[in-house]
């Protein structure tokens, strides 16, 4: 059984337009566009928040370094390049939130503004 696509639509030879029939070609052009890849995050509000309220001994002076360092490859296209650093910085950025956020509870206790005694 043949597929009814593949037969013609009219089958008694006479066409619909009479006269010559002619084929354009229609010039075309083709758009490569390169891999799309997620987009890589450089972490660098997160980094400038943790160095104005929790600079934390060098930790986010290094994940500053570091989101710089990624959005640069970013802008070269260096997709690989960026998220090395972009992890780095998210490394760093973490162990310094989570240092600063340790420290500010500690003073909160030394300051007696929290207290473990039982009322």
């Amino acid at each position: 059984m043949e597929n009814k696509m593949n037969q013609p639509i009219f089958n008694s030879g006479v066409h619909a337009f009479q006269g010559p029939h002619h084929t354009v070609e229609v010039p075309t052009s083709t758009l490569t566009m390169g891999v799309r890849t997620l987009p890589v995050k450089d972490h660098i509000l997160w980094t400038i928040f943790n160095f104005v309220y929790g600079h934390f001994c060098c930790l986010v002076f290094l994940a500053l370094i570091f989101s710089v360092k990624s959005g640069d490859r970013k802008v070269l296209r260096d997709i690989y390049g960026a998220e090395n650093y972009s992890s780095t910085s998210k490394t760093l950025n973490i162990a310094a939130t989570f240092s600063s956020s340790l420290v500010f509870v500690i003073i909160l206790f030394a300051a007696g503004v929290i207290s473990v005694r039982p009322r």
